[in-house]
């Protein structure tokens, strides 16, 4: 078993069946493999609370689940992006908006101040898109048309406890 979210071993069995991009630069990591996030952020407080499954981007921006509170369903939780060079944002309120956001089919762009999804209207599609959002269709899902709208749910839903939650680790390194 890959994780404890059934919906996401579903994924990890759909994303190992295809040999090419279910959604523009996503790919699935060891799921809670924290290799992922920079040396300086090993504090076991903020370790714990994430639980980084999959790669954001081609330049290596990661996707994490947030635990940010003590709900055992995992799915509920928000999924929160780090930015390979900055940033850390939340992006889905739950799984289940996140799927709905990799069906828009681009890779996100994250820096210091947003996190965004951007697809031009005569850019192709991954190559295993089609599979994808059949896969969604048929758990009930259809791909976002609108990544902003349910980025902006995801941050009015949680983005300032997750802003107050994260500033303590990042005031306590020294960059240098």
């Amino acid at each position: 078993m890959y994780s404890p979210i059934p919906v996401l071993n579903e994924l990890k069995d759909l994303y190992d069946s295809t040999r090419d991009y279910l959604a523009d630069g996503f790919e699935l990591y060891d799921y809670d493999d924290k290799s992922s996030f920079p040396q300086e952020l090993d504090d076991p407080a903020f370790l714990s609370r994430l639980i980084p499954f999959a790669q954001a981007n081609g330049s290596g921006s990661t996707y994490a689940i947030w635990r940010a509170d003590d709900e055992t369903d995992l799915a509920l939780a928000p999924i929160v992006v780090f930015g390979d060079e900055g940033g850390e944002h939340v992006v889905a309120r739950d799984f289940t908006d996140f799927l709905r956001l990799l069906g828009f089919d681009a890779e996100i762009m994250v820096d210091h101040d947003s996190a965004y999804y951007y697809r031009a209207e005569d850019d192709d599609h991954s190559g295993s898109h089609e599979l994808f959002v059949e896969w969604l269709r048929g758990r009930g899902l259809t791909p976002s048309e609108d990544p902003d709208t349910v980025v902006a749910a995801a941050r009015e839903a949680h983005g300032d406890r997750f802003r107050a939650w994260i500033t303590p680790f990042y005031e306590r390194i020294d960059w240098a």
